[in-house]
């Protein structure tokens, strides 16, 4: 889980020697003679600051079709049931470092906030989520202690990536979809949809759209989020696309919601992550300071 929050330098050189990207990356937007100054982030971090807050309405500019099919993959997800906060435990073995297996917590509250621990025998890995402040923050703690801030540009993805119910698929004013079309994908047959930060009356660059750019694929059967694949970036690095794949199965009904019991994380075409849960308890009261970003790095 190389921080959806931020993709940490060492995980990256890990990776780069396991296995190349086994599909086409986009282009970067700007050349590397003119990367996007980090002062213009300060403006996009402002912009996407309603991003945040849940709302049921798509953006103007989204394809009826796709929020259909949003509208009822979340009916079929939820139940009708309103989700305020998460918390799924389970096992986990975490690949980076050499297949550590440990236990596994992933706690969400609301749309902005998200905290992955991972308790391996090297030490705990933490991520951290948190648009408390009203633009979005993350963080990153590897198992020997280090830590960093997550770079705005890979904090413009959906904070929730291990709950599809608090993903982009649940509808926000910020959010344009769009139906791709039913395809296979992994040899499953899914409806494709695509989610994207809305820049229409904005001072956001349409080009931008791209690093919050989600593709979500429903099982065309039961409509129930097969995988969701999106990129990430180097801290230091806005240029370099680094494809990540989230994909779902066994799922039960818990509490009348649909929960995926096993989650698996792949990053250039490696499975980084594989998750089993064991429990999920829904709207148990978690607060803001479960997801505090410290500020700092060591």
């Amino acid at each position: 889980m190389p921080t959806n929050t931020a993709v940490s330098q060492i995980e990256v050189q890990q990776l780069r020697t396991r296995r190349m990207p086994t599909h086409n990356t986009r282009r970067p937007l700007y050349s590397v003679k003119h990367p996007i100054p980090s002062s213009f982030w300060l403006l996009i971090v402002l912009i996407l600051a309603p991003y945040a807050a849940l709302s049921q309405a798509a953006a103007p500019g989204s394809d009826p079709q796709a929020v259909s099919f949003a509208s009822k993959a979340i009916a079929t997800l939820t139940g009708g049931k309103h989700i305020q906060d998460i918390t799924l435990t389970g096992s986990a073995t975490w690949a980076p470092n050499g297949d550590e297996t440990g236990t596994a917590t992933l706690k969400a509250l609301g749309i902005g906030e998200s905290r992955v621990d991972l308790a391996l025998p090297g030490g705990t890995r933490t991520e951290i989520r948190d648009a408390s402040a009203g633009y979005a923050q993350g963080e990153w703690v590897n198992q020997d202690g280090t830590s960093g801030i997550a770079a705005t540009h890979n904090l413009m993805t959906d904070a929730v990536w291990f709950f599809p119910p608090l993903t982009s698929l649940a509808g926000n004013s910020s959010i344009v979809l769009t139906y791709i079309g039913q395809e296979t994908f992994d040899d499953h047959s899914v409806q494709h949809l695509r989610s994207c930060v809305s820049t229409s009356g904005s001072q956001l660059p349409a080009a931008l759209q791209q690093f919050s750019t989600m593709d979500f694929y429903l099982d065309s059967a039961s409509l129930l989020p097969y995988a969701i694949v999106f990129n990430q970036h180097p801290d230091d690095n806005q240029l370099v696309n680094i494809p990540i794949k989230v994909v779902f199965s066994n799922y039960q009904t818990i509490a009348g919601i649909q929960v995926p019991m096993h989650i698996q994380r792949y990053m250039n075409g490696a499975q980084i992550l594989d998750a089993t849960l064991t429990s999920a308890q829904f709207n148990t009261g978690l607060i803001m300071a479960d997801f505090a970003v410290s500020g700092g790095a060591q």
